[in-house]
């Protein structure tokens, strides 16, 4: 499932709100082990288009 979610996240990630609407559905989603892997793979890929919105799926 994760991995799943890593592929829309990428595919989604040309319009911000689309990106945030798609990450708050996959953490609601996923165990608490996964999101860990999650934030993290975001934070990776993603930290500097979308700094805000990981802030505030991830607080």
């Amino acid at each position: 499932m994760l991995d799943y979610i890593k592929t829309i996240l990428q595919k989604v990630s040309f319009d911000a709100r689309l990106f945030e609407k798609e990450l708050r559905k996959a953490i609601k989603t996923l165990l608490a082990s996964e999101i860990d892997e999650l934030k993290n793979w975001c934070y990776t890929h993603f930290s500097l288009k979308y700094p805000r919105i990981l802030g505030r799926c991830f607080a």
